[in-house]
């Protein structure tokens, strides 16, 4: 009898784990992610009771002790250890400490792009408790000046290249009495100085910490600009607590000292400056830093340097499974892959393409209180429901109205949470934990970001912008921008879902699906932007065919516009609100324009005639 019950009792030990792994898949691993959270939670804390006060920066002067002679940053031939890039920032933060423009604190304007320089200068500016504006590298004349001055900078540190578009603005700047230096040794531009003799005859000594005695955690440390697709550029400010927690934001996921980190999306934002830059300053892994992206570039340059790690965002991936097959594809040492933006059809033709990759896709933004991993690599989600982040980092779902462009609220006031399967605005409690910093010198875009009311009466959350869904799984889907959904006969268009299908036509290499103002008709009717894929030519009648087949009839999009390229923005954005004003009028876009015909059951030419018809309201869509 004792034997029976001995074995009975060892059986259903045994039947646990599989009993566990039926009913709850995914446990483990959400017992993983519970884990590292409390982990870097230690971390974080630990840290913020250190004397004297630990920042960003003092994790990298401990790198600097611990392994000098590895390779921090590669650029190209050109490599800098960690003991290089201490003794370069040293020789700039002199440099610049014994200049008469500058003192130890103002708010200094970074004008560059990816280079070693970039990384130095903004450690110099950091040891001299500079706060520092990242300007976008590709602005110019009246959106330069506005991303300069939002921040009260008073120093501008530009690259050699963008001398001529620091002269385009030079006469403003010294009306400001602006101090502004080139990263070269001379220039003969009356109002800007080279830079790069001073930097070179500078002592490479240490600066003292007391330059940095005035900082606290609420102190910016560095302003990235929202790319946006509309208006200009806004200045998000992160202080130096968020600069700390985002320490974690690689080690996080599994990247150690021993990774090979390829960055070649932009320093100036987040992606590239916090996940790629700060990411690797925790983790003490070797950055292969690029000037910019390249597909054609990029899996050699993976071979090159060994690489283990690398960053995406946007349509970067897409890009990479639209160069040609070669036969070594899947001959690399790339293991893991981390960021944003990646569509469903193309993470699994990446995965077929290029190997057995792991894919860490995450939702977050510079300004934002909140962010999702899909630790669980379940393709085309971002991230997945857990109970105790969740506690952490209150947010919840609301039901939003398209049309109204606002929340939806019941009888009280309050807005009404979105059931799982159903798509809501993504808001996140503010907190001392999450709080929202805004941007600087815009209260009423910091306005439009808090939303008051939310589940009960004087809450205050902060409004993402986001339309998200959660599946009966618990994971988490992203939708579209607020901006990007239209409502068209009564229903909402998510312009995502229509692009993922309308690429998986097998013509098309890319669509961007917005909506446009047709007059006497209430919303807005669908129209796509596309390009073809190479040797490919438009079939109308196949696309009639695969819209029919794949999208309900609100959602399908009634013109179409071939493009030789889509405009993107700097971190690999559609461009929508130019092609939005741009409309479908023939008689001024160049571009073959195609509308949806059911009595020929195909697209056909937009021609003058049919635009006029549609005007006059003779065709009714």
């Amino acid at each position: 009898m004792e034997l029976y019950l001995f074995s009975l009792v060892v059986g259903l030990l045994l039947l646990v784990p599989l009993v566990l792994r039926t009913l709850f898949p995914y446990l483990w691993l959400d017992i993983s992610f519970v884990v590292d959270i409390l982990r870097i939670f230690v971390t974080f804390v630990s840290r913020r009771r250190r004397k004297p006060v630990f920042f960003a920066l003092d994790r990298f002067l401990e790198q600097v002790v611990a392994v000098p002679e590895k390779p921090f940053v590669v650029f190209g031939d050109e490599s800098l250890t960690f003991a290089h890039a201490d003794e370069q920032s040293n020789r700039i933060a002199n440099a610049l400490r014994a200049h008469p423009g500058y003192t130890a604190g103002d708010t200094v304007a970074l004008f560059m792009g990816n280079e070693p320089a970039f990384v130095s200068t903004w450690l110099a500016l950091a040891k001299l408790g500079s706060p520092v504006a990242l300007l976008n590298s590709n602005i110019r004349s009246k959106s330069l000046l506005h991303c300069f001055s939002c921040c009260k900078a008073t120093v501008l540190i530009a690259a050699p290249e963008l001398r001529n578009a620091v002269e385009d603005v030079l006469s403003s700047l010294t009306e400001r009495g602006t101090t502004i230096l080139l990263m070269s040794k001379h220039c003969d531009t009356p109002g800007i100085q080279g830079f790069s003799a001073l930097v070179e005859n500078a002592s490479d000594a240490p600066l003292p910490r007391s330059l940095r005695a005035h900082i606290t955690y609420k102190s910016p440390a560095v302003y990235i600009y929202t790319s946006g697709t509309t208006g200009l550029p806004k200045a998000a400010v992160l202080n130096q607590n968020r600069l700390l927690s985002a320490l974690a934001v690689l080690s996080s996921n599994g990247i150690t000292s021993k990774d090979v980190f390829y960055l070649n999306l932009p320093l100036y934002h987040t992606a590239g400056f916090i996940v790629g830059f700060i990411g690797c300053i925790e983790t003490g892994s070797t950055i292969i830093l690029k000037k910019k992206f390249s597909a054609s570039q990029f899996w050699d340059d993976c071979r090159k340097y060994n690489v283990t790690v690398i960053q995406y965002i946007g349509e970067v991936m897409r890009y990479l499974c639209s160069t040609p097959k070669r036969d070594n594809d899947k001959e690399h040492k790339v293991r893991l892959a981390i960021g944003n933006g990646i569509r469903a059809e193309v993470w699994r033709e990446f995965l077929n393409r290029f190997g057995n990759i792991q894919v860490r896709e995450f939702y977050a933004s510079t300004e934002g209180n909140v962010g999702f991993v899909n630790y669980v690599g379940k393709i085309g989600a971002v991230g997945r429901v857990n109970f105790f982040y969740r506690k952490l980092f209150p947010y919840t779902l609301v039901k939003y109205d398209t049309e109204r462009d606002e929340p939806v609220r019941d009888a009280n006031g309050l807005c009404i949470e979105a059931l799982k399967g159903e798509t809501g605005l993504l808001v996140s409690k503010i907190t001392d934990i999450a709080p929202f910093l805004g941007y600087v010198q815009n209260e009423e875009q910091n306005e439009r970001k808090r939303l008051r009311n939310v589940l009960k009466k004087g809450d205050l959350y902060f409004n993402t912008g986001d339309l998200l869904k959660i599946d009966h799984d618990n994971f988490i889907y992203f939708q579209d921008r607020v901006g990007d959904t239209f409502r068209w006969k009564g229903e909402n268009v998510a312009t995502t879902e229509v692009s993922d299908i309308l690429t998986l036509s097998g013509r098309l290499q890319e669509a961007n699906v917005y909506g446009v103002q047709v007059p006497g008709h209430e919303g807005r009717i669908g129209m796509a932007a596309v390009t073809l894929k190479k040797d490919a030519k438009f079939d109308g009648r196949r696309m009639y065919q695969h819209v029919v087949s794949y999208l309900p009839s609100y959602a399908r999009p009634r013109f179409i516009r071939i493009q030789d390229a889509l405009e993107v923005t700097g971190t690999f954005k559609q461009m929508k609100v130019k092609l939005m004003d741009q409309g479908f009028d023939p008689g001024s876009i160049q571009d073959p324009l195609y509308i949806l015909d059911d009595r020929a059951e195909s697209y056909v030419l937009l021609t003058d005639d049919i635009y006029k018809s549609i005007m006059s309201g003779n065709i009714k869509l």
